[in-house]
């Protein structure tokens, strides 16, 4: 597994990836996440790098919390509930979690800690997955989504972390 970082906090591993600081480049997609009513509440892009995917995930006036953070299987955010979005991006068929003796899934991603000023960052490395090619491509016939669920992530509990509802979600694109 490679080494993730959130930004200024080390989280899975002893050794940190990069950080905000470095701006990925090579194909990428981004999405607009908007709760139920609309509104935005985050922004995310997925950028090839090598054999991988560099995922960043930046909240826009988003109450103080955790929150779990996921990328979804089908291109598709319908509320108020974006289950059209599907489950987690699973091309590996594991359990859910970091945690899980059997996980992770390949769309799991750290919990997304929002400050007091409404912002967070999670910067997070898929190893071995692509953007469109391959066995494990993102963006395959269904596309792909990111969710941000109502509570933070246990990091172990299958499918979803039980980190409650989904309150926000984009389409990949």
């Amino acid at each position: 597994m490679k080494p993730i970082a959130i930004i200024g906090l080390c989280a899975f591993v002893a050794a940190c990836a990069g950080t905000a600081s470095e701006a990925p480049s090579g194909p990428s997609a981004t999405a607009v996440l908007h709760d139920a009513n609309g509104q935005e509440r985050a922004r995310a892009t997925v950028t090839q790098v090598g054999g991988d995917l560099h995922v960043r995930v930046t909240s826009v006036d988003m109450a103080p919390g955790t929150y779990g953070a996921h990328i979804h299987a089908v291109g598709r955010c319908e509320a108020p509930g974006f289950t059209t979005a599907g489950p987690h991006w699973n091309p590996t068929r594991r359990q859910h979690g970091k945690d899980n003796p059997q996980g992770m899934h390949m769309g799991d991603l750290p919990n997304l800690v929002v400050g007091a000023d409404g912002k967070g960052d999670v910067d997070y490395t898929v190893a071995g997955a692509t953007l469109r090619d391959g066995d494990q491509a993102l963006l395959a016939a269904n596309g792909a989504s990111v969710i941000i669920h109502a509570g933070p992530d246990d990091y172990k509990t299958d499918p979803s972390g039980n980190s409650g509802a989904r309150m926000a979600c984009g389409v990949l694109g």
